[in-house]
Order: C-alpha cells, then sequence, then structure tokens
C-alpha cells in the first residue's frame, strides 16, 4: 500500500509538471532523491526531464532542483583553508584549454583554486582529456587527498568523484539519451551543483555563445548566465559571468596534447594573443571576487607577473607533481604524444581569414581521433589541428591555414578534404571584434 502511494505520489508530481505546474521544494527533492536511491524509475525521471524541458522551471524552482542535486552526495568542506577560494567554469568551446594555464595562474597570486572539471562533451573538448595527455597524470583522487592537496600546494584540478553531486551523474546521462541536454534550467542545475559541492567561496562562469558554442545566440547565453548567478548568490558563493564569442577556435591548436602545450606557452608569456586576453579577464574577476584585488586592473598586473617571473609554471609544475604527472614531458613538451602523420593545410587562394568555422574544425579534430562518440570510449591524445591561421589575417595563395596532425595518412587526406569549408578568406580587411561581450553580476 505504501509503495502504491509513493508511486501515485511521483505520478502526481510528473503530471504537474507536464501541466505546466509549479513544482514545490519537496517535490524536487522527491525527485532528485528518486534519482539517487532508485525510488523513481528510470522513465520516471526521463518523463520528468521531459516536462522540465516544455515546461521550464522558474527561478525558485531551478534554486531548489540545484541545491538539492548539490546536496545529494558530498560536500566539500574548505573552512579549514584559510585562504580565498575561487573557480571557474566555461560552458564549453573549441580549443578551450584555458584552465590548464588560468588555474595555476591565480593559484600563484595567492587564491586557492579547486577545479572539478569535466571530459570531452560533444564536439567541445575537455579539461580532464589534456591533462591525461601527460603521462601519470592522475584526475581521480578521493574528495580528502584533493583538500590536503590544496592546502599544500594551492590549486589542483581533478574529475568529478562519485560520491559528489552523484544525482547529476544519473539526471545527466538520462539527458544524454532523451534530447533533454539543451534545457537551460537543467544546464544550469548540472553545472552549479557540481561547482557549489566544491565549497568556493567565489566563482566565475565563462558563458559562451557563437557557432562553436552550446549557446547559439547571445540572447541564450545571457538568459543561462542570468540563472546561474542569480542560483549560485543566493547560495551564497559571490558569481560573476562573462559572455565571449565562440565563432573561431580559441588560440591555435584544437586536440589535446597540442591544446596542452599552447598552455604551456601561456605559462612561459609566449601563448596565443586570444588565448591570454580571455585568461586575463577571467582571471581579472576571480582575484576581486576573491578579495585579493581591488580592482581589474591591479588583478591584471598580478596576473602577468605571476607569469614573467615563473611563479605560475611553478604552481603548474607543483600541480602535475601532485598529481602523478611527469614533469619531464611538460618541460620538454616534444615528449609529449606525437602525432606519426602532420601535414600543412594550404590555402588555393590568397586573402584575409574572415572566418575559422570553430565547430567544423572541432569535429574534423573528432574525427581524426581527439573526442568520444560514446562515454569511456579511448582516445587519441596526439591528434588535432594545429597552427590554425586567425581571423584578420592575411595569407597569401598557397599559404598555410593549419597543420593536420593525425594517427594515418588516410584520416589525413580525409581532414584535408574536409578543411576546404573550415575556412573562409575574402579581400577586404576584418574589424576584429571583443572577445568578451557582456558581464553579468
Amino acid at each position: 500500500m505504501v509503495g502504491a502511494m509513493a508511486s501515485e505520489n511521483v505520478v502526481n508530481t510528473i503530471a504537474k509538471k507536464r501541466d505546466g505546474g509549479v513544482l514545490n521544494q519537496g517535490e524536487i527533492e522527491s525527485f532528485v532523491r528518486g534519482a539517487t536511491d532508485g525510488s523513481w524509475a528510470d522513465y520516471q525521471l526521463t518523463a520528468m526531464l521531459m516536462a522540465i524541458f516544455l515546461r521550464g522551471l522558474n527561478d525558485t524552482e531551478t534554486r531548489a532542483l540545484t541545491l538539492a542535486m548539490m546536496h545529494s552526495g558530498r560536500v566539500l568542506k574548505l573552512d579549514s583553508i584559510r585562504a580565498p577560494k575561487v573557480d571557474k567554469h566555461s560552458t564549453g568551446g573549441v580549443g578551450d584549454k584555458i584552465s590548464l594555464h588560468l588555474a595555476p595562474m591565480v593559484a600563484a597570486c595567492g587564491v586557492v583554486v579547486p577545479m572539478i572539471s569535466g571530459r570531452g562533451l560533444g564536439h567541445t573538448g575537455g579539461t580532464l582529456d589534456k591533462l591525461e595527455s601527460i603521462p601519470g597524470y592522475k584526475v581521480a583522487m578521493p574528495l580528502d587527498a584533493f583538500r590536503a592537496q590544496l592546502d599544500r600546494i594551492g590549486v589542483g584540478i581533478i574529475g568529478q568523484t562519485a560520491d559528489l553531486a552523484p544525482a547529476d551523474g544519473k539526471l545527466y546521462a538520462l539527458r544524454d539519451v532523451s534530447a533533454t541536454v539543451a534545457c537551460i534550467p537543467l544546464i544550469c542545475a548540472s553545472i552549479l551543483s557540481k561547482k557549489l559541492a566544491e565549497g568556493t567561496d567565489a566563482l566565475v562562469l565563462d558563458v559562451k555563445f557563437g557557432e562553436g558554442a552550446f549557446m547559439p545566440d547571445l540572447a541564450s547565453a545571457r538568459e543561462l548566465a542570468r540563472r546561474m548567478v542569480a542560483v549560485s548568490n543566493a547560495a551564497g558563493v559571490a558569481t560573476r559571468a562573462l559572455l565571449t564569442r565562440m565563432d573561431e577556435p580559441i588560440g591555435r591548436a584544437v586536440g589535446n596534447a597540442l591544446e596542452l602545450v599552447e598552455s604551456i606557452e601561456c605559462l612561459q608569456g609566449r601563448g596565443p594573443a586570444d588565448t591570454m586576453e580571455l585568461t586575463l579577464a577571467l582571471g581579472e574577476h576571480m582575484l576581486v571576487l576573491a578579495g585579493r584585488c581591488a580592482s581589474p586592473t591591479e588583478a591584471r598586473a598580478e596576473l602577468l607577473q605571476v607569469v614573467r617571473n615563473g611563479a605560475a609554471w611553478e604552481r603548474f609544475l607543483d600541480m602535475v607533481r601532485a598529481q602523478g604527472g611527469s614533469v619531464d614531458h611538460v618541460q620538454y613538451p616534444e615528449r609529449l604524444p606525437q602525432a606519426p602523420v602532420v601535414e600543412a593545410f594550404k590555402t588555393q587562394r590568397g586573402g584575409v581569414v574572415t572566418a575559422v568555422r570553430a565547430r567544423r574544425i572541432a569535429e574534423i579534430a573528432h574525427g581524426l581521433g581527439a573526442g568520444r562518440n560514446r562515454a569511456g570510449e579511448p582516445i587519441n591524445p596526439a591528434v588535432g589541428i594545429s597552427h590554425l591561421a586567425k581571423v584578420g589575417e592575411r595569407v597569401a595563395l598557397g599559404g598555410e591555414l593549419c597543420r593536420v596532425h593525425a594517427g594515418t595518412p588516410a584520416a589525413a587526406r580525409l581532414a584535408q578534404q574536409q578543411l576546404d569549408t573550415a575556412f573562409v578568406l575574402g579581400p577586404d580587411a576584418v574589424i576584429p571584434v571583443a572577445l568578451v561581450v557582456e558581464i553579468i553580476s
């Protein structure tokens, strides 16, 4: 009888949202609890996800869902670490290796950076996959060991543990196979349930929009950013979102080891201009929100200083060493995984690069083996695209637009054919546009 009543309550809750009703906190907590203890069947969870996808959640419901998912597992307590704690999250882009060098840069400025990151999703690359290009680097770590590392060196980048927001893992798996991924309140709750469980004092969000992003336009990115900032601030974590363009790849490399090399170059003060500009923009707000600097100008000066004096590089080496990675391979990047076939892709006509289609570049890199078609599938850390021409650059007839790093000659030939649709050239100069379009706090 009790089981029948519980099942009836589940059905009633699903029907309420299906019909456009507003769920109360108890109903939302029942849904999340059902995802972790099995009291809701998978088909019931999926029905609720579809109801939310179609009917949406208001701000109060979104906050309740986020907090319930956050408390579905363990919450990391970092109160014993006296320094301010701040994290950064990107909604996913092409060539987005920013976290790899930003985290040690900010840590070198005296702020603790507990970063729990993910693997590649769809056409976008994953921070963990890039770090695993370093032989021995361990992205799996118990939370107690992670806390000890943060206390010791002030920075760490690991993957989500099984006991951190477990409801998100269950619900995301169902969203992935039920066409309910692209839902702003569900995206908000998924991201923030993990970030709030980290125990940070502040959070900076890089919400991307454009051809290579999950959010196709500025309006949808703004709505996602607004939701996340409101929920996170209400939960007591000072939060700011930067809306950034994602139409061409960030930097000049797409692919795991190739992007790692570019991050190493950033830490040594010789990274691509757009990569460094976005890094500094995000780092400024991290240091200001953490209370380490009074203004973005002061914060930028601090970040540039720790790059110039080598402190950021040393902190990166500390992190690699602490997580079992080979320091030798990052000090000598030519020892990182190398593709056996490297070929230049050259233009058949000269002109100014007016577009580099980020999603197309990502799809080609994915096809070379840099990404996965299903969870758990192995990737090739060495393959991808490097030496990308940037929008606004003039390329002569027969000039190089990029280089293909492939596992076989056949794969390289296919990528060469596909690259014809990735670049657009024109006769006229291109007016540069700002990467950071808007800030929401």
